[in-house]
């Protein structure tokens, strides 16, 4: 698909933490909503498929508890998906976001050590990172077009149910 190409998204997508979602070659919005999570988003130009993770804890070591929750799992099974549809390491791009840290929320930085397991697996794999939004104090909603690997990045200080809209119900 050509960035300028105006297809519309025929779907969005609501990541939750600890999920992954992988485009098909049809365009669809997904979006998500990190604090001290991470989100990773994958694009191949080639295959003009695109994938996200949301992971909340930086990693785990212990097979019984291996879910997408952790920053390893979740990263290299993105990684996996997208090989598997037919990418390779050398064309697909990566975007990282979240890692905030509010010390009014919580002791521990839970994100910097989030943000530190997506890029060193990121680097692992020789994939390129083109851009983060990572960090700070702020939560962000995160809303990824597939399409174009355009990303649109919305901060907010507290995360409030309406940062999810129009996702109102469990989906």
């Amino acid at each position: 698909m050509d960035k300028n190409d105006h297809t519309p998204i025929r779907l969005d997508y609501l990541l939750k933490p600890g999920y992954i979602y992988m485009s098909d070659n049809q365009p669809i919005s997904i979006s998500t909503v990190v604090g001290s999570s991470v989100a990773v988003c994958l694009f191949d130009r080639k295959q003009k498929i695109g994938g996200m993770n949301h992971f909340q804890f930086p990693e785990t070591n212990e097979r019984e508890k291996a879910t997408a929750i952790y920053g390893n799992v979740a990263t290299l099974t993105l990684i996996k998906m997208m090989l598997s549809n037919g990418s390779k390491n050398s064309h697909i791009e990566a975007q990282i976001f979240g890692g905030a840290y509010n010390p009014e929320v919580s002791n521990m930085n839970v994100g910097i050590n989030n943000i530190r397991t997506a890029r060193k697996i990121l680097s692992s794999k020789k994939i390129k990172i083109i851009s983060e939004d990572v960090g700070g104090e702020m939560g962000r909603k995160i809303i990824f077009n597939t399409a174009t690997f355009e990303i649109a990045v919305l901060k907010v200080k507290t995360l409030r149910r309406s940062d999810w809209y129009p996702y109102q119900n469990d989906r």
